[in-house]
């Protein structure tokens, strides 16, 4: 099971950051995604919210870097980890966009880009934005679909129910020659989605015994026999891991995870400082070395 960080400080949900974080910045997020680059960890993730209603900031939180920036920055100061969003709303796009954006960004890290996607759940973001909500589904699948024929090519072509282009140059394409694809969502309509058209299910605010019955019922299903690779699962841990304090409790987690199947943990921590965390990476990478 790969090991990645929810990364701190581009982030911060009421209740469930550090106090160092209220004060840090880009210094501090490198030296971590630097440790955690050094130590062998997978992938570091950045979200995306654009504008988030002052009363929706109190449950979601308002801090949210931008994660094209973000990662821009981090590729120039890393070798080997790779960057997740961890997710795009797909919506707010158009999938040439990000074809560019992300390509460009892919081509900037030497190949180490990682899509996650989602179809987005904050209407009022969707309204300020211009973009369609009540068909956010159809149009996400096509976006996915869309995307898939886009990222790695400089003359991409695509005709679908809501995207349709040709005879354009999209220049610098993503280096990669199948970008992963990661679907985000808590729902058995989010993992049919990323079982059908990604590479791997991020699932959130699930406990394990839910996210193993909703695994067990997709490996049933013919989409899940009739792909070609197998999907990536990549699952968060809702309590912060103390791996420092409690490794024997830590190992037991990693071990429920990779019985359900868990490909990859993105994982969040106990933390006090920059050092402690740091610490802490240096723990769980003892505990389960990434592959």
């Amino acid at each position: 099971m790969r090991l990645g960080i929810v990364s701190p400080v581009v982030t911060r949900l009421p209740g469930a950051h550090a106090q160092w974080e209220t004060t840090a910045g880009i210094a501090e997020l490198a030296r971590i995604v630097g440790e955690a680059d050094r130590l062998g960890y997978d992938f570091c993730t950045c979200s995306e919210h654009v504008a988030v209603p002052i009363e929706a900031a109190s449950v979601r939180g308002g801090t949210y870097w931008d994660p094209l920036s973000t990662f821009g920055f981090l590729a120039a100061r890393t070798e080997q980890i790779r960057f997740a969003t961890f997710v795009l709303v797909l919506g707010y796009h158009h999938p040439l966009a990000i074809a560019k954006r992300y390509g460009t960004l892919d081509r900037v890290s030497n190949g180490r880009l990682m899509l996650g996607v989602g179809v987005g759940s904050l209407e009022d973001e969707f309204v300020l934005l211009g973009a369609e909500f009540d068909e956010r589904g159809p149009i996400g699948d096509d976006a996915l679909r869309a995307l898939r024929a886009a990222l790695s090519q400089a003359e991409p072509e695509y005709d679908g129910e809501y995207f349709t282009f040709g005879g354009f140059v999209v220049d610098p394409a993503a280096v990669q020659a199948r970008v992963p694809i990661w679907v985000g969502g808590r729902t058995a309509r989010s993992l049919r989605r990323a079982v059908e058209l990604g590479d791997g299910w991020v699932p959130f605010g699930l406990r394990t015994t839910e996210l193993e019955a909703l695994l067990q019922h997709a490996r049933t299903t013919d989409l899940w026999n009739a792909r070609a690779e197998p999907l990536d699962v990549i699952v968060q841990n809702d309590h912060p891991l103390d791996p420092l304090a409690e490794p024997d409790r830590v190992a037991e987690q990693l071990a429920r995870y990779r019985a359900i199947g868990a490909t990859a943990l993105a994982a969040r921590f106990v933390h006090h400082s920059v050092d402690h965390y740091c610490e802490q990476l240096a723990a769980l990478a003892a505990l389960s070395p990434s592959e």
